[in-house]
Order: structure tokens, then C-alpha cells, then sequence
């Protein structure tokens, strides 16, 4: 199908005009068919991507203090805001019936963003590979002796590189310095500039671009390709990424269980999650299905101004469509979310999965953003506050509600609403007092 055909899709038309949108993912199937759409991500990966992340929970607890607590396990709170959802249902004129709450991933360990899940576990399963390789550790020992001073000597001979809006070049920046790497973050234009300058505080080297996230992506992915000692973390392609995210899942799950929250057909759990090239939010999806199977439904909200994601699944061209395609420029506030093409790994694996997605104004970032601080005293960047469009248009627009009917039905008042925070614990006091004033 060529463009001038796409246009006359009202979906796609309703994006190029950079409307709100609701779109109901067509493809969705049943849970017991999920064999059929050969996913090629296991049950088996899932648990040893867990069983790493514990085999360097002494190294984590030691490079970065402020995971002691937790014992070198980097998660995030889970909290109730029901005086947040108070406001919404006021403010938005719509009732959301069940529980709202917010997983925190804005406040996660080392790096302050969900991207702490995938970076952090991509950075040191490559560390493990090299070190295992050359015979310097075995699956046995104590992690912790990966800080010592003969460890951080041999990483300095090898280099991560990583291309990134910002949060993931934290995440890959603050880790692999930490392991001894030489880094490399090619970093677009619409990277902030606190995030630029706190790596650079790391020892890490950052390269700007005028361009938007594909060219710093583009120029990493090259830059490391001409050198056989480097290693590319491709946050469009890679599996090790999606496999740390999904860990997120089984963390979820125990934070469930300890608030003695019952997941099951009359008691559905809905999560929203904000998404950009869309690694990190297919990859809790993705785990979070495999857990809940049919009681869980998933939807990314994504900026009206960049939505790559719902573009290529709409269409099923996936990474073979940009935004620029359909005269979008792909420039938004929601800095994390601004990404012109969606990952064809993800965006495919979501096919089947992947209940639907909405798209939000800029505005709106701010104005929840406010709500957030005035009635629950927490703060988190603009980008992450996209989630909280999700429980207003399921309720509002006729589409979800369609789906409401058709997929939950009564037990929608059971339902546990989860809006999941990507990031905002960095972010300088100054600029978050500056995001409160905005308003567009």
C-alpha cells in the first residue's frame, strides 16, 4: 500500500493531524494462542535473565551504595494514588472505577528511569560474557570481585556505545563506567542538557547531534561497528534489553502479593506505560503477560507529536514507517518519547499482545504532572506522565470502552489501574520547578 492510500485510513489520518487518538490493537489474540505468533522469547530466557540480575546483586550492592538497602536488587515502589485519581475523575469529568496506582520506575536506583532495568542488565551481561571468556570468573563466585582494581583494568580495553534521547544513555553511561568500560553515548537533539553533563561527570564521552534519535543511533551503531572491541547496545534490535525489562514482571508480581492484591479474571490488572522506540514498555508487557495471561491488559500512550509506535502498528508496517512519512516532525516536550520510527523487534512482538494505545497532547504532561504533586507529593518527568492519559480515554472514548465491554465487562469496577512512571528522579530541582510553571 503507498502513502497517498495510508492517508485515507482514518486512523492515520487522525495521527498525521496530530490528534488524541484511541486505537484498539486488532491483532490481540487469546492468550492460549500465543504458541502461534512464535515469539522467540522464552519462559526459560526470562528466569535467567532474574538469576543474572541475583548473581550481581553483590557487585550492584557495592558500586552503587544506594542499593544496600535492597541488597543490590534496583526496584522500584509501587504506590497507591488514589487522591491522584480523585483529581483525575474531577478534572477530566470521567470515573475510573477500581484502584489507581503508580509503579515508580521514575525513582529506580542508578539511574532514575526504567531504562535502569534494560541498560543495567545489558551492561553486565556483556561484562559477564568477557569476564567468563577470559577465565577471570566463573558462575560461581562472589560477584563483588568484579570492583576490584584487575577487573576495571581489563574492561578499560573494551567500549560500550549506545545512541540515546537521554534516559538510556544514563542508564548504559553510569553502568558501564562503573564495570571499568570505555563510553561512548550519541546523544540527539532533544537530549536535556543536565543528562549530557551528568554522564560527562561519569567519564563518559558524549557525542551531540543536531539530528533527532535515529541519527544518533545510526552514527553509534557505525562508530562501533569500525571497531571490533566495541559493543553496541541497540535499543531498536536488542534482545538482551527487552529480556532485562521483562524482569520487571515477576518483580511486579511480588510487590502484588505482599499488598495482598489478587490478579484474576474479576479482579483485572490494567497498566499503562508510556513508550518511545518502545524496547522498555514491550518488554514489561511482554513479561507481564506471560504472568497474567488474560486478566492483564496492556496500552503505551505516546505523544501526539512523535507517535512512532502506533503508526507502525496500525499500518503493520512497523520500523518501515516514520512519522516524517505522514508530515509529522517528531518534536515534543516528552523528550524520552521522541523517536520518529518504532522498534520492528518490539513492535512485532506486540502484534499479539498489545491491548491498544492513546496518544496525548503535550499540554496534558504538564497539567498531570501538577495534579501528581498537589495530591500526592510526588514528582516525575513530563514524558512519564503520559500514562496517566490512559485510565482517562479508556473510560471516555467509545472505542475502549468498546473494549471494556467486549474484554472485562462488569469486573472493570475490580479493576487495579497501574500508571507506570519511566523516569524524573534525576531531573535538577530547578527544572522540575520550571516543568510545574509550563503550560502550553
Amino acid at each position: 500500500m503507498n502513502l497517498q492510500e495510508l492517508m485515507k485510513d482514518e486512523v492515520v489520518k487522525n495521527i498525521s493531524n496530530m490528534e488524541e487518538v484511541t486505537w484498539i490493537n486488532p491483532k490481540k489474540i487469546d492468550y492460549l494462542k500465543y504458541e502461534e505468533a512464535r515469539i522467540p522469547v522464552s519462559d526459560d530466557q526470562i528466569k535467567d535473565a532474574e538469576k543474572r540480575l541475583e548473581r550481581f546483586a553483590s557487585f550492584i550492592k557495592k558500586a552503587f551504595p544506594e542499593t544496600s538497602e535492597a541488597n543490590g536488587i534496583i526496584e522500584s515502589p509501587l504506590e497507591p494514588i488514589f487522591s491522584m485519581q480523585k483529581e483525575l475523575e474531577e478534572k477530566y469529568e470521567v470515573k475510573i472505577p477500581g484502584k489507581l496506582y503508580l509503579k515508580m520506575d521514575s525513582h529506580l536506583p542508578v539511574a532514575g528511569s526504567i531504562k535502569a532495568r534494560g541498560g543495567v542488565y545489558e551492561v553486565l551481561k556483556h561484562a559477564e560474557d568477557l569476564a567468563i571468556e577470559a577465565g577471570m570468573l566463573s558462575y560461581d563466585d562472589d560477584y563483588s570481585i568484579l570492583t576490584e582494581e584487575k577487573f576495571k583494568k581489563f574492561f578499560s580495553g573494551y567500549k560500550v556505545q549506545v545512541g540515546s534521547t537521554g534516559n538510556l544513555g544514563l542508564s548504559i553511561g553510569i553502568t558501564s563506567a562503573a564495570v571499568g568500560f570505555e563510553v561512548i553515548v550519541h546523544m540527539s537533539a532533544d537530549a536535556k542538557k543536565w543528562k549530557k553533563d551528568m554522564l560527562r561527570s561519569k567519564g563518559v564521552t558524549v557525542i551531540e547531534y543536531e539530528d533527532d534519535y535515529g541519527k544518533a543511533v545510526e552514527e553509534g551503531r557505525k562508530n562501533s561497528d569500525a571497531d571490533p572491541l566495541s559493543y553496541f547496545v541497540d535499543d531498536e534490535k536488542s534482545i538482551n534489553l527487552f529480556l532485562g525489562y521483562t524482569v520487571a514482571a515477576s518483580r511486579l508480581k511480588k510487590q502484588l502479593d505482599e499488598k495482598r492484591i489478587v490478579i484474576d479474571e474479576k479482579n483485572p490488572l490494567i497498566v499503562y506505560i508510556p513508550c518511545g522506540v518502545g524496547g522498555a514498555p514491550g518488554g514489561v508487557a511482554y513479561g507481564l503477560k506471560r504472568i497474567f495471561k488474560e486478566n492483564i491488559h496492556c496500552f503505551f500512550v505516546e505523544p501526539t507529536l512523535s507517535p512512532c509506535m502506533i503508526l507502525g502498528m496500525a499500518t503493520g508496517l512497523h520500523e518501515k514507517i516514520s512519522v516524517y512519512d505522514i508530515g509529522v516532525k517528531g518534536i515534543t516536550h516528552a523528550d524520552g518519547l521522541a523517536v520518529a520510527r518504532p522498534s520492528g523487534l518490539v513492535s512485532e512482538y506486540m502484534d499479539p499482545i498489545l491491548s491498544g494505545i492513546f496518544t496525548t497532547k503535550d499540554s496534558n504532561l504538564y497539567d498531570y504532572l501538577r495534579i501528581l504533586d498537589k495530591s500526592e507529593n510526588k514528582r516525575i518527568e513530563p514524558s512519564s506522565c503520559a500514562a496517566f492519559k490512559g485510565p482517562i480515554n479508556l473510560l471516555k472514548e467509545k472505542t475502549s470502552r468498546k473494549y471494556i465491554e467486549e474484554h472485562i465487562g462488569a469486573n472493570i469496577e475490580n479493576a487495579h489501574h497501574i500508571a507506570w512512571a519511566t523516569g524524573g528522579r534525576m531531573v535538577p530541582k530547578e527544572d522540575m520547578e520550571r516543568f510545574l510553571k509550563t503550560y502550553l
